[in-house]
């Protein structure tokens, strides 16, 4: 079959290669690209050295997601009283959790395995690196590809500091043969807040480090903050501008030197210290592929990396490192490709969460950014104690905002921390990516009793002021 590709006025003829697509990495992203360029008529393959499905299936959202839910009971058994049930002689059985969970990841990596056979690409379980910018290396084979596709994702960044190697990272909390009593959790991103969280909910004793002054860099001032109380709430010691000197082993336990000159003693220590995207040893310099400083593939807005033939989609890239951002961006490039529809990637409006106790979820502009952007700006803020709270007791606040334009009364940004918060700014993300307007948050009945009809019934400015305001 010869298939050409319309780009930028070049066609480039294919008949030559053993495929049309190859595809390093077996993702979210690389998966869908490479389904839909099957589906556009392509010969396709894809390689994948560890298990379909990516960080997100087999070691990130997915069994995350799942320690979230697990950890949620123990908040939930103490609830239970104030709304007259005794939960009594409850306990956490770490191993069945996470047993339960691998069964349910190998039946997510067998249907990905599966997707690519309905599909008919070619699905091969070894490592591949680029050759040359049609030809890749696997198992001591030489293949060839009109198209190039990388899609490695990325991996956890450890610093280097002396006894590193006693720590573990997210990929191993999934698999710890036992949990012990005491973990400290060094970092201050939403996989350290999450991982905290979960932690606590096991009722382990967590001490979470952060050498910055406040924890989910990049996030809103007050949903960084919400989220901080919210830790701290559960039960995580949270310190921050407090880094790790050293980690030695020290009767049977890991001795942790702190920057403050104290020392704390742990059965684990979890960096959660950040990614880095996964290009190493790609061959992908040497196949002329510009990469930045942290290895990132270079791309432009339709994922094509500095040499035409090669293309990169996901956490490699350094963009949004979120699997529905890979996913979109891995459709666009075979759309882009083989299906004579050149599909540039936006950005704009992404929603993401963080699943904390209690969870946050944002879309659109923080009030820093919306203050350097915009003349004016209007912020509208809530806190309120959740109904549900009226009766266990408990002392926890959701927090929601607003930021709106002034002179468009245009919505720039949405955030929340508190109960449903995820799914609450999906719905909001739709609002925000159709423009929707202040007046149009107005103009929409409140669906009683909720939480999200606090974004409707917000009427009065908490704060409104220019770029120069802080």
């Amino acid at each position: 079959m010869a298939v050409g590709i319309a780009i930028s006025g070049t066609v480039r003829s294919m008949t030559t290669y053993d495929y049309d697509f190859f595809v390093i990495g077996g993702g979210s992203g690389g998966v869908r690209s490479a389904r839909v360029a099957a589906g556009h008529g392509a010969r396709v393959a894809i390689a994948e050295e560890y298990r379909y499905g990516g960080t997100c299936v087999i070691r990130g959202c997915v069994p995350k997601k799942l320690f979230v839910y697990a950890s949620h009971f123990r908040g939930d058994f103490d609830d239970a009283a104030g709304f007259g049930w005794r939960v009594d002689g409850a306990r956490f059985d770490w191993t069945a959790l996470r047993d339960n969970k691998d069964v349910e990841i190998d039946r997510l990596n067998a249907v990905y395995e599966r997707l690519l056979d309905q599909s008919g690409v070619t699905a091969l379980k070894s490592r591949a690196q680029v050759a040359d910018p049609h030809s890749v290396e696997i198992d001591g084979k030489t293949i060839t590809a009109g198209t190039i596709l990388i899609a490695t994702g990325g991996r956890p960044f450890v610093p280097d500091t002396p006894g590193a190697d006693l720590a573990i990272t997210s990929n191993e909390a999934f698999h710890l043969e036992t949990l012990g009593d005491k973990i400290v959790v060094v970092g201050g991103g939403f996989i350290a807040v999450e991982f905290a969280g979960i932690f606590a909910g096991f009722g382990i004793d967590v001490t979470q480090l952060y050498r910055r002054q406040q924890i989910l860099r990049g996030f809103d001032r007050d949903v960084r903050a919400a989220v901080s109380a919210g830790l701290e709430h559960h039960g995580v010691d949270l310190r921050v501008e407090t880094d790790v000197v050293s980690l030695a082993r020290r009767d049977g336990r890991i001795a942790v030197q702190l920057t403050d000159g104290s020392t704390l003693f742990a059965d684990h220590v979890m960096y959660a210290t950040g990614r880095v995207p996964n290009t190493r040893a790609m061959g992908l310099a040497e196949a002329g592929v510009t990469l930045g400083p942290k290895g990132q593939v270079v791309v432009d807005e339709y994922s094509r990396s500095s040499v035409d033939s090669i293309y990169a989609v996901g956490d490699c890239t350094g963009r949004i490192s979120l699997t529905p951002v890979a996913i979109r961006e891995g459709t666009a490039v075979a759309d882009t490709v083989f299906g004579g529809r050149p599909t540039p990637i936006d950005h704009a409006c992404v929603p993401s969460a963080v699943f904390a106790q209690p969870p946050a979820g944002v879309v659109g502009l923080t009030e820093a950014e919306a203050r350097a952007a915009h003349a004016e700006i209007d912020i509208y803020k809530s806190r309120f104690r959740p109904l549900k709270h009226t009766l266990t007791g408990r002392d926890e606040q959701t927090m929601m905002k607003l930021i709106v334009d002034r002179t468009t009364q245009r919505v720039l940004g949405v955030h929340m921390v508190g109960d449903d918060a995820p799914e609450i700014i999906q719905c909001m993300a739709i609002a925000l990516k159709m423009g929707a307007t202040k007046a149009d948050l107005d103009a929409t009945t409140a669906l009683h009793p909720s939480a999200a009809e606090e974004f409707v019934t917000m009427r009065t400015p908490v704060d409104a002021g220019a770029a120069s305001g802080t």
